[in-house]
């Protein structure tokens, strides 16, 4: 019975972060088509619960009705953890996720009530970003493979691994916090050519738009350079580890995507699929890092002894 209870609990976590990825897509849609005040109140909209769906109202109301989807799929998740989960550090990540549903819904009306203030579009952008991440985490600490600390060739994982991968992690969070940024100051087509700058490496930076825009590009080219660091070192000492090597060849594939998906951005002047899939790549590319960055630590700090055993059920993550 208990271990039906955590696989339903793990399936309901993976479907409140898959729910989590379309949202993020639905929100790229609002911003990519210029939708952000066709609803001018808030919380409701022209005053109604449904109102016409029609032209920039059937993407900001439906942005809408999706994260009200997904803030009642998280209180289900957290009251669920908290009631069958005896692991305190997962009890605190999931109140920890319902905070920051609860915070983005409350940012968002902010934003549409002060006609999208730069600051508090972006804070609504990131907080979009980590809240993903903290359901992405539930999802992966409520599976099998981690509660159980089952891997064959665990013992190939070093601190030095989850060092790389948790800094590649990062790099590719502040990457997509200068996305935002750039999207909310309308620079993305600060520079109009790619991949030259004004047919230069380095274009003149005359303006804060160009500056951020080729901030942006910058750190696409680091965030490459990372992900291809991170996917030499699995290749290379944990190829036999497939919970390891999976997710890193999926970051290579969405890295070559994602700077496919830039490009298509400047050629195409800012269309709103390849602007919206842009967006929504770069998180998966997140959640993906990320997950190889929790493994590698779930790797790395399990005993030996205990990576062919089930663990304590109340010790803090195990």
């Amino acid at each position: 019975m208990a271990e039906h209870v955590s696989l339903g609990l793990h399936r309901f976590a993976v479907l409140t972060a898959a729910a989590t990825l379309v949202l993020l897509f639905l929100g790229g849609l609002v911003t990519s088509t210029g939708s952000g005040l066709a609803v001018p109140d808030w919380p409701l909209s022209f005053g109604q619960v449904f109102p016409e769906m029609k032209g920039g109202v059937l993407f900001e109301h439906g942005h809408r009705l999706a994260a009200s989807l997904v803030g009642c799929l998280t209180v289900v998740l957290a009251v669920w953890i908290v009631l069958r989960d005896a692991r305190p550090a997962v009890r605190v990540l999931a109140l920890t996720t319902l905070f920051a549903v609860v915070l983005q819904g409350v940012l968002g009306g902010v934003t549409v009530l002060y006609k999208l203030p730069l600051a508090v579009s972006v804070t609504h952008a990131c907080l979009a970003q980590t809240f993903f991440c903290l359901t992405v985490t539930l999802a992966v600490v409520t599976g099998r493979a981690w509660r159980e600390r089952r891997s064959r060739h665990a013992d190939l994982a070093t601190p030095s691994l989850t060092v790389l991968a948790a800094g590649t992690t990062v790099l590719v969070f502040a990457q997509l916090v200068l996305g935002a940024l750039m999207r909310h100051m309308h620079a993305g087509l600060a520079i109009p050519d790619f991949p030259l700058a004004f047919g230069r490496l380095v274009p003149p930076l005359a303006t804060t738009l160009i500056t951020v825009h080729f901030a942006h590009r910058v750190g696409a080219l680091l965030v490459t350079l990372a992900v291809a660091g991170l996917v030499a070192r699995v290749v290379r000492r944990h190829r036999a580890e497939p919970l390891l090597l999976r997710p890193v060849l999926l970051a290579a594939a969405l890295v070559v995507l994602q700077v496919t998906l830039g490009g298509l951005v400047i050629w195409t002047h800012r269309a709103v699929v390849p602007t919206t899939t842009h967006l929504v790549v770069g998180a998966s590319l997140l959640a993906t890092c990320l997950v190889v960055a929790l493994r590698a630590a779930r790797f790395t700090t399990a005993p030996r002894a205990l990576r062919a055993a089930p663990a304590e059920p109340r010790r803090a993550f195990a």
